[in-house]
């Protein structure tokens, strides 16, 4: 033989090929890894899609969770959905919006809407819970900034429903989630939750614009003193979220800049 097999080849070439074929490879992995949660596909009724996708779902892969929380099953054996959500539709086709049939707050749909995680709380990277109050931790003080304990809380209407009394900190992220406030007798009873991120600290109050007086006593509670599940924080914050749409019809109406 005079001549080699690689004297007859083009290795640019084949390298090339190779390379196509490899990343079309991990572009189908990819996808199908990514479909593990929302699928197989479902119309607005909750049948089956009919349009499912060029990519088949993957198969079920199991995962042991951290902290001894036990296994999940992906994707079959997701978190079941919410059912018999109190809404109704505008068309009867797909891609319409839905309008809510209720107290869209209190039934947590449309801008209130919260997915069901688990009710458990946030663990850190140790196992322990990451969002606690700042009177459970020795950890903390307020160095800084203006501290709101103690001052009144307003509503988006005016209205004075309290006091805030704590505030609760991400200790792994060092930062504050939540002020603690409780409520007057006229307002509700007990202490509710409010997202730093919906409430803004004044000198003299911290203001909640996005409820009103009337909306405070049905906040979503947290069951323990000392920690909140990712439930819990899911319909807190949806709850005051939703209010910036639902607690007055003037919200509704088109809002002009």
């Amino acid at each position: 033989m005079t001549q080699t097999f690689f004297a007859q080849v083009d290795l640019a070439s084949v390298a090339l090929w190779l390379f196509w074929i490899f990343f079309a490879l991990l572009i189908y992995y990819l996808q199908r890894e990514n479909m593990r949660e929302g699928y197989p596909l479902e119309d607005d009724d909750g049948r089956p899609s009919a349009n499912q996708g060029l990519f088949p779902v993957p198969d079920d892969k199991t995962f042991k969770l951290p902290h001894g929380r036990g296994e999940v099953t992906v994707p079959s054996g997701q978190n079941p959905d919410r059912k018999d959500l109190a809404l109704e539709k505008t068309a009867a086709g797909n891609g319409f919006p839905f309008q809510p049939t209720g107290d869209p707050m209190a039934d947590g749909v449309g801008p209130a809407s919260w997915a069901p995680r688990r009710d458990v709380p946030e663990l850190d990277g140790h196992g322990h819970p990451k969002v606690v109050p700042m009177s459970a931790s020795n950890n903390f003080h307020v160095s800084a900034g203006r501290d709101p304990r103690g001052l009144p809380v307003m509503a988006g209407d005016g209205a004075v429903v309290g006091r805030i009394v704590d505030m609760w900190v991400d200790e792994p992220e060092q930062m504050v989630r939540y002020l603690e406030v409780e409520l007057d007798g006229e307002h509700g009873t007990g202490k509710r939750l409010v997202p730093l991120t919906m409430a803004r600290i004044r000198r003299d109050c911290v203001k909640v614009r996005s409820i009103f007086g009337k909306h405070f006593a049905g906040v979503p509670k947290h069951t323990s003193p000392h920690q909140v599940t990712l439930l819990e924080e899911d319909k807190i914050t949806a709850y005051y979220a939703g209010g910036t749409l639902y607690a007055s019809e003037a919200r509704l109406e088109p809002q002009l800049g």
